[in-house]
This record gives C-alpha cells, structure tokens and sequence, in this order.
C-alpha cells in the first residue's frame, strides 16, 4: 500500500489513460461519471506535481512558465471542450473561469492560508514589495480584459472587438512575460519568505532521469486531462442545471478544480510560516489565469464559432473592485492575521453566494 501511495504521480495518469479509452463515446451512467471525475481530478493534479518537477529542474524562469503553461492548457482544455459542446449559453464562459479564478485565488487561497497560518503563528509576515508588484500586475490584466469589454462600443454587448481583443490579449502576454522575469530574474529576494535566502529557499534540483520522466507523465497527465473533459463535460453542464444553479456556475467548477493543487500547496506553506510562498502561488494562478488563458481563448476564438463575452456586470465589477481595495489593505503592512483572512473568506463566501443566487 505504501509503495502505491508512493508511486501516485506515475500511476495517476495512467489511470487517466485507462479511464479515457473506456468511456471515450460512451454515454455515461452515474457510477462511471463519478469515476471520470475522479481520473479527471486526479490527472490535473499530476500534471501540475510533475510541471513542478520539471520546473525546478530547468530552473527560472523557464520553470515559472513550464508550470504556468500546463495550468493554462488544463484550463483551456475545459473551457474550449465545453464551449464547443455547449452551444450559444456558452459565450460567457471564458469570461466566467477568469473571474472565478481572480476571486478564489486573491480571496479564497490567500483567505484560507492566513487563517491557517494565522492561527499557528499569530502574525504572518510577508514582502510588501513583491506582493503588492503581484497584485498590481492582477488587478491591471483583470481590468484590461474583464472590465474594459463592458464599456467599449466597437461591437454591442461586452464584448471586444478583433483588433480590441488582440490589444487585450497582447498586453496581457506581456505583463504576465515581465512579471515572470521581474520575480525570477532582477528581483528574486522581494518574493523569498522574509529571512529566507534564496539558497535556503530553493531545494537541490531533482535528477535529469527524473525531470524527464516527469516530462513524460506531465504529457500524459495533459492528454488525459483534455480527453476526461470532453468525456465529463455534458454531466458537468447536467450537474448544474439539474442543482437549479445558473450556467456561469460552471466556470466555478472549472476554476475550483484547476484551482484545486495550488490550493493545498498555498495552505501547506502557511502552516510552515511562509505566507510569501503562499501568496506567490495565489497572486500568480490569477495572473496565468488572465496573463495566458485570454490570449488562448482569442486564439481560439478563431476556430469557435459565436461571439465571446469578456465584459463582468455590475454585481461582479462590484465585488472584483472591493476585493482589490481589501487585497491592498492586506498587503500594504506587509503583516496580516486571522482579522484579514475571514474578510476575504467573506468576500469568497459572497461571490459564490452570487454565483448561485444571482
């Protein structure tokens, strides 16, 4: 049993495979579409260990992109395979992930890691600097390509239009680009938990044999991660419908299972005192959830037919602005407690909340 639970990133993904050649055209009933979950569940998870794993071999900054790529394609996968396969209701559903993403991560992670960390440690203390750059890159890319589309009138609705969508996506791409560099390059120390240096941060790289065997299965993890989605997609869409929730709740889903390993790793660094760890890994899935994700919906967009609604209303631009004005309020001291993780838990509990009963 032991060697089993040792051998999990490898015999994962197979799993996956397994699970994906058998219910591949297949429809599905309960019990096999609670297995497909599983698989698709555990196959993201995987993929992002073993991104992980690569990552650290190569080092930065091409580690941060490694990582942040895989998580794209996960996310990609699932809201393409459900555009496709959902029809018109399905327009807003790229817009939907991204902002359910903004909101779990600057809300949800950092809320759950500093009443965690909190807890155990009173006080968390963290980089300002390297905060406070990450959250402004955030808050920056969700303007430009969640607010923005609401109130352009290039084309009716919230909607961009092509030559405003590649400007959106462009930008996008690159902010995320120099940030990346920015946190892995010119100013690595203002992103190390406060008295760590980076030698002291950054364990030995695993072994070439190892990194590539990670390359390996991370491709494996991808294909099975594309191939459950498609597979699981309309129960996803049934799920929701039939628990009388509004069709943008599956953006919800998506981005809580993408959302999902960063979620535990954010927690487990918190608990060790390192709250900067924590808030790298949630102010950095927002911003590859943005930075990445809508440059690869516009490019899709070219194959996918109907229009793509990127614009938030009024009750989410509502929600997305206090919880910049909060996130700031958090960040700026550069020490937080348990006060300032049940005010995002807050804001979280509220988004869902609107997220179901709109």
């Amino acid at each position: 049993m032991r060697a089993l639970i040792r051998s999990w990133p490898l015999s994962v993904p197979l799993f996956a495979l397994v699970v994906l050649a058998f219910t591949w055209g297949v429809d599905l009933p309960v019990i096999l579409v609670i297995i497909v979950a599983l698989a698709l569940a555990g196959a993201v998870s995987t993929a992002v260990h073993h991104a992980e794993v690569v990552a650290h071999r190569i080092g930065e900054p091409f580690g941060s992109l490694v990582l942040a790529v895989a998580v794209t394609v996960i996310e990609v996968a699932l809201i393409v395979t459900l555009m496709v396969s959902g029809g018109p209701e399905t327009a807003s559903l790229a817009r939907d992930t991204v902002f359910a993403a903004v909101m779990i991560t600057c809300n949800g992670i950092v809320g759950i890691a500093l009443l965690i960390g909190a807890t155990r440690h009173r006080v968390m203390v963290f980089n300002a600097e390297g905060a406070g750059a990450a959250l402004a890159t955030v808050a920056t890319l969700a303007t430009l390509s969640l607010v923005l589309p609401t109130f352009t009138t290039s084309k009716p609705g919230p909607e961009f239009s092509t030559g405003q969508l590649v400007f959106a996506a462009a930008a996008s791409l690159a902010l995320y680009i120099l940030f990346v560099f920015t946190q892995t390059k010119e100013h690595r120390d203002f992103f190390l938990p406060v008295g760590v240096c980076a030698e002291e941060e950054h364990a030995p790289p695993p072994a070439a044999k190892a990194a590539w065997i990670s390359l390996g299965m991370l491709l494996v993890s991808l294909v099975a991660v594309v191939g459950l989605a498609k597979v699981e997609s309309p129960a996803i869409e049934a799920g929701v419908a039939a628990a009388g929730f509004p069709q943008s709740f599956v953006g919800v889903v998506i981005a809580l299972l993408v959302l999902l390993p960063e979620t535990f790793a954010a927690v487990r660094a918190a608990a060790r005192d390192r709250m900067q760890t924590s808030l790298n890994l949630s102010f950095g899935s927002a911003m590859a959830s943005i930075g990445l994700t809508i440059p690869a919906i516009a490019v899709a967009t070219i194959w996918l037919d109907g229009p793509l609604v990127l614009g938030l209303g009024s009750t989410q631009m509502v929600l997305l602005a206090l919880t910049f004005v909060v996130a700031i309020l958090t960040v700026v001291p550069g020490r937080a407690t348990r006060l300032q993780g049940g005010v995002h838990l807050a804001l979280l509990a509220a988004f869902l909340f609107l997220a179901i009963n709109p």
